[in-house]
């Protein structure tokens, strides 16, 4: 009899504690909207949601990573257009110098303008962005480039950022670089043979040169032999009798040599040697600004021929940038699409995982009071099976 009773007791006491069971789950899922509240509700579903909410944090984390560089890019292409119309502006200045507009005098007010545009140039390739340095490379914490002044006046500028781009995750196993690098960006690298514009016989040698950009070449004679020099007269080499085919001249200042073909020089002088597609935005003009202010004791007539040839250094540059500023463009076109597309992807993972894990709320209402009636017809069975008696199995 005793353990007839104990049976009933616990078998009403876990069917009631079944249904509060029941009706609280459902009472917690219309209240948060949402069917599975943990992993203990559907092991299965909690297991794919967690999945997709880690893929939508992962896309939520790539398509800022491309908005953030998008403007990184913005500015970038905005500053290489704005500093391709400061080397235009010189090119025009130029042209007016050649079509015999400016007197000597004139020709130093454009130096003035030339120097201007060069100290825009070196402010705008040392531009910040979002605390960091646009062209600096993978070196984002320090000037890319560093001025050299001489009597207030920049007399050099050198590129001391670094030559690997800084790249970001945009995407599963992709990365793009974060910007152009200012050393490729601003310097031309398709090195041509030198060209002497002088009368005083040098010509190219066979080695290849490392000087770049303009050089000024000044044939001396001390007397027994000639001298050659390429950093205007700080040091000099004794060209032998006869000449050298290939006579390495080395820049004091920079280490940088030209090669020399010294076999036919047959005066002294001073002249042009061009190192066309090794130009870069600042000591083209440094050069350009330098020859338009002492004119390296060249005759007037043959100064306006050196600025005529300059002005294709400038326009080398300036091409440069132009490609540059498509590049960087196209960069922006393909990001724009690809965040669109990720975009898209996080969508469709947010409605995924909504349909997994939302309740069918007007569902939820039937299930609830379905359970709720139930619950109240066990309550009204238990009591009346909890008030059987010894008289009752007797009967």
């Amino acid at each position: 009899m005793s353990g007839s009773l104990t049976g009933i007791y616990e078998s009403i006491s876990y069917a009631l504690q079944l249904h509060g069971q029941s009706i609280s789950q459902l009472q917690e899922q219309a209240s948060t909207g949402n069917r599975v509240n943990r992993a203990s509700d559907d092991p299965s579903e909690a297991y794919r949601i967690l999945g997709l909410s880690s893929q939508e944090r992962s896309l939520d984390s790539y398509v800022g990573n491309i908005a953030d560089l998008t403007g990184s890019l913005q500015m970038s292409s905005t500053i290489i257009t704005n500093m391709a119309s400061q080397l235009a502006d010189v090119r025009t200045l130029l042209s007016q110098i050649v079509g015999g507009i400016y007197d000597a005098d004139g020709r130093k007010r454009i130096a003035e303008k030339v120097d201007s545009a060069l100290e825009q140039l070196v402010s705008l390739a040392n531009t910040k962005y979002a605390n960091q340095y646009l062209f600096g490379g993978n070196n984002t914490g320090a000037a890319p480039y560093v001025v050299v002044r001489e009597g207030g006046k920049i007399a050099s500028v050198t590129y001391q950022g670094s030559d690997e781009a800084r790249r970001v995750d945009v995407a599963p196993g992709l990365d793009v670089a974060a910007g152009p690098v200012g050393d490729e960006v601003f310097r031309n690298d398709n090195r041509g043979a030198p060209v002497f514009l002088g009368s005083t016989g040098a010509a190219a040698g066979t080695g290849t040169s490392s000087l770049r950009g303009d050089a000024w070449l000044t044939v001396d004679y001390n007397g027994a032999n000639y001298r050659v020099s390429v950093d205007d007269g700080a040091t000099f080499v004794t060209v032998p009798p006869g000449g050298d085919t290939n006579q390495a001249v080395t820049d004091s200042r920079t280490g940088r040599v030209l090669y020399v073909n010294t076999t036919g020089i047959n005066k002294t002088g001073v002249e042009l040697v061009r190192l066309p597609g090794t130009y870069d935005a600042f000591n083209a003009l440094i050069g350009l600004r330098d020859m338009l202010t002492d004119g390296h004791g060249v005759a007037s007539q043959d100064l306006t021929s050196y600025v005529n040839e300059c002005v294709a250094g400038v326009e080398e540059v300036r091409n440069r940038l132009v490609q540059a500023n498509v590049t960087t463009g196209s960069q922006i076109g393909f990001l724009d699409t690809l965040k669109q597309n990720l975009e898209t992807m996080q969508y469709d993972t947010q409605d995924q995982t909504t349909r997994l894990q939302q309740a069918d709320v007007a569902q939820i209402a039937i299930d609830l009071s379905r359970e709720q009636v139930l619950y109240q017809m066990s309550l009204s069975v238990a009591g009346k099976l909890m008030t059987m008696s010894l008289l009752d199995f007797i009967q």
